[in-house]
């Protein structure tokens, strides 16, 4: 039997309940998942990539098969050297498919024995991104519900 692992690549900066969703069906269908935190040297982060990791570790800890890792440079390069043939994203919307859909080319192009899968979230889920939590809780709103209580805690300091 051969070992299915995938790579559920992203900034979660930080992480969702949407994000959760996501990593925790692909750790139900693929025997090693590794959620591959990036650095995108174009976005100003809030938190740390080492804090980003920590969340996503207390969060998935329940999952044996999921382990937590930065990642910077290409992601196929990434997911060949964690020897995955896999990449899982999630989309919320239509408008999150023409973005995912040129990334997904540009993997197939660099190595098409990679693949993609798309898994769609949740209803409840699919108005949340990180940018929005962020906004909410800048100005004091409560996040419960959208993100892990250990990530609402840290956004409530973050922006007392």
């Amino acid at each position: 039997m051969s070992h299915r692992t995938a790579v559920v690549p992203g900034s979660f900066d930080p992480v969702t309940l949407g994000h959760l969703d996501i990593i925790r069906r692909a750790a139900d269908v693929f025997d090693k998942v590794y959620v591959a935190v990036l650095n995108n040297s174009s976005k100003k982060s809030l938190f740390t990539v080492e804090e980003r990791i920590g969340f996503i570790e207390e969060i998935t800890k329940e999952f044996p098969n999921v382990s937590v890792e930065a990642s910077s440079g290409l992601l196929v390069d990434y997911a060949k050297k964690k020897d995955a043939k896999a990449i899982v994203r999630g989309l919320r919307a239509v408008s999150d498919f023409e973005y995912e859909m040129q990334i997904t080319s540009m993997n197939r192009f660099l190595d098409e024995s990679i693949e993609t899968f798309f898994i769609m979230t949740k209803n409840q889920h699919s108005f949340l991104s990180s940018s929005i939590v962020k906004e909410v809780a800048k100005y004091g709103s409560d996040v419960t519900g959208l993100v892990p209580t250990v990530v609402a805690q840290a956004l409530k300091e973050k922006f007392q």
